[in-house]
């Protein structure tokens, strides 16, 4: 939990010393709609800090269990410093993001061969990463936008694999290097 504490006051220092935005300070919240459709609450907050510079705070979390073992219980952190085009807030932007995650899911049957284990298996564990975004927003009225941007870089996982259930005994675990996506929203958000 001391990353989380230290990128929440990167993000207070960041709002409390901008002060060479050229036009007005501007503060924007957010919502990734992907998220909230998987039963993930999240938010996120962007500061304009310096020219076509913003930085951006979002997360989520997900503390559910569905019975049965089954789970799907994490949450994520994203910190990333974007620069914009043309100006902050519209249009093309690239990010350098942060991932910090910690996750405990299992007794699933989900669709997709990467992730079969998870019906019989319960895996926790966290991932800390860095990676390179991509991004568009468009002025959809007064005030409101749409953004759309994705992301990949590098991971590390660490997590321990138990059996399957609440109390399952812990089976094996790993540490793993991961190269892919490691971030992608649709969201909508709110100037102030």
């Amino acid at each position: 939990m001391n990353s989380v504490r230290e990128i929440v006051l990167i993000t207070l220092f960041c709002i409390l010393f901008s002060s060479n935005v050229e036009a007005q300070k501007i503060i924007g919240v957010k919502a990734n709609i992907p998220h909230w459709a998987t039963a993930t609450p999240n938010i996120g907050v962007e500061v304009a800090f310096w020219n076509n510079m913003t930085f951006e705070l979002s997360g989520g979390y997900n503390p559910f269990e569905f019975g049965n073992g089954e789970q799907w219980k994490h949450w994520i952190i994203w910190p990333e410093v974007r620069y914009w085009f043309w100006e902050p807030f519209y249009g093309h932007f690239l990010g350098l993001h942060g991932v910090f995650a910690e996750f405990n899911v299992g007794g699933l049957n989900l669709p997709i061969d990467k992730l079969a284990a998870l019906k019989d298996r319960r895996y926790q564990g966290d991932m800390k990463g860095v990676g390179l975004s991509y991004g568009y927003t468009w002025i959809i009225g007064n005030n409101l936008l749409l953004e759309v941007t994705g992301g990949a870089g590098y991971g590390r996982l660490n997590y321990d694999v138990f059996s399957k259930g609440k109390d399952g005994f812990k089976i094996n675990e790993g540490r793993k290097h991961y190269i892919g996506p490691t971030k992608g929203a649709v969201s909508i958000a709110y100037l102030f």
